[in-house]
């Protein structure tokens, strides 16, 4: 994660705190996905400082099955409440689509918050969805696209958390560049703590990426 004082958390920070005291630290920060508890915990001993709870590595571990929307909320859910209780580190969850439409992002979200996330990655991929880096991937318009970041800031605030909300675009490969750094945007401007182009595909997209909302942290 590509972060814009001082790192670390501090006593009685809350998980999301401590991942926000990273991301106003300047720098790259690095975070290894995790799919279960043990994993989570090899993640802080190696000394990282946060980590993230992939969706295709915990539908390959507990299923046995690829990242093709197979998995679903609730097995999500368990999973990531078993990683976050093995860890002290920040954990980012990753809740694909949000399970459905706006009420359903918004239920996804403060089921996350209840289980302790630090943050959660929402994404604007049509539903079933598919492994970031497979071909042949869609997105929903981007209204819809928008109102799912809308839903969940509306969830943050009603439930009085401070959840970080990462907002991820697969429209790179399943429209443009441009599409996706439109819909990055977008996102910062409703609120987006964090804005995410999936298959970033060089250095130089990378770098307008970064040009794209400037002062709101990237992850990739």
């Amino acid at each position: 994660m590509n972060c814009s004082s001082a790192p670390g958390a501090a006593a009685g920070d809350s998980p999301a705190q401590a991942l926000r005291r990273l991301l106003e630290s300047p720098g790259v920060h690095q975070g290894p996905v995790c799919h279960d508890a043990l994993s989570a915990k090899l993640v802080q001993r190696a000394g990282f400082p946060f980590c993230v709870m992939g969706g295709f590595s915990v539908s390959a571990a507990r299923l046995g099955m690829p990242d093709a929307g197979l998995i679903s909320y609730a097995e999500m859910l368990d999973q990531g409440h078993q990683i976050i209780q093995a860890v002290s580190i920040p954990v980012i969850g990753d809740a694909d689509t949000g399970y459905g439409n706006q009420v359903n992002v918004k239920r996804t979200v403060r089921g996350f918050i209840r289980a302790g996330f630090a943050g959660i990655i929402l994404e604007d991929q049509v539903s079933p969805k598919a492994c970031g880096h497979t071909r042949g991937r869609k997105v929903v318009p981007r209204e819809e696209a928008v109102m799912r970041i809308k839903a969940a800031i509306d969830a943050r605030k009603e439930s009085g958390s401070d959840i970080v909300i990462v907002a991820r675009t697969d429209s790179r490969q399943a429209i443009s560049l441009e599409e996706a750094l439109w819909r990055t945007k977008a996102f910062a401007d409703v609120g987006a703590d964090v804005i995410f182009i999936d298959a970033i595909a060089s250095i130089e997209e990378m770098k307008a990426f970064c040009q794209t909302s400037p002062s709101v942290p990237k992850f990739v």
